[in-house]
């Protein structure tokens, strides 16, 4: 196990390839990646880990330029606070206990992600929760693939669904999850399940609206177990795509039945609701 000191900051130009960067360090390992006056910064631990995203946006744009430099030996388990904000999005909020304040208990996500993650802090997450406030009604069933924190469940929740099954496969991740459900007054709506979303998916169906905030290749994968799943006029909304994966996915989904509801863009990413035809 590394020592704090062992991690390192890198920082990327990405040169002229910027979409095609972003997407490759994500491949290469990277778990989160701040934008800073045009440069892309991500904290890795150890230098084989570094190498890796090196060469990744190197080879994403020959002319991208790389730095690294030892992180500072701080407590990072409370540093890491002073980055989160409160979230603003549609009719909710997104705040970790610290930020909650006055905000409306009904309209607020608290989210005690336990590390920098699953707070609404990324796009992503961002985008779902955009896109679910235009099609979740009173009493709706809904699973969340990949659900991580239970930020996107227990939204879901907040907006009206009756009966939500929060899916994820990371063991690590489903402590926490729980705990975010109860702070959230949602257990008797929010149901946290272990194992593989595809797996469990049929277990969970019919339902309503699915939410996937997962990579394009697993979501590309999953197409067939969502259209099982979904009953009639049901919706999907999936996230984690590269807005320059967007042609190439709306294709894949157009050759699979699929067709587009809605879609939402910020930054490098891209969110889109979908429905059978």
């Amino acid at each position: 196990m590394s020592r704090r000191g062992d991690w390192i900051t890198v920082k990327v130009h990405p040169g002229a390839n910027r979409d095609a960067v972003m997407g490759a360090l994500f491949a290469a390992g990277a778990q989160g990646i701040q934008e800073l006056a045009g440069a892309f910064i991500t904290h890795v631990d150890g230098a084989d880990a570094a190498n890796d995203l090196l060469r990744a946006a190197v080879a994403a744009s020959p002319d991208a330029r790389v730095e690294t430099e030892p992180l500072p030996d701080v407590d990072w388990t409370e540093q890491w606070k002073h980055s989160i904000r409160v979230q603003s999005l549609g009719t909710l909020n997104v705040a970790p206990p610290w930020l909650v304040g006055d905000l409306d208990p009904a309209k607020t996500i608290v989210i005690d992600p336990g590390m920098a993650f699953g707070t609404g802090e990324h796009a992503t997450t961002r985008g779902v929760v955009r896109l679910m406030q235009k099609i979740i009604r009173p009493g709706v069933r809904v699973a969340d693939l990949g659900a991580g924190s239970a930020v996107l469940a227990i939204a879901a929740a907040k907006l009206g669904a009756g009966q939500v099954a929060a899916i994820e496969i990371d063991p690590d991740a489903i402590g926490n999850a729980e705990e975010n459900v109860e702070r959230n007054g949602v257990a008797s709506h929010v149901r946290v399940i272990e194992g593989d979303a595809a797996a469990l998916l049929p277990l969970v169906a019919p339902v309503d609206i699915i939410l996937a905030n997962i990579i394009s290749s697993v979501l590309l994968d999953l197409l067939p177990s969502l259209a099982f799943a979904l009953g009639d006029g049901g919706h999907a909304i999936l996230s984690g795509i590269l807005f320059t994966e967007r042609e190439d996915m709306v294709r894949a989904l157009e050759d699979s039945g699929w067709r587009i509801v809605d879609e939402d863009h910020e930054d490098a990413w891209w969110s889109t609701t979908i429905a059978r035809r």
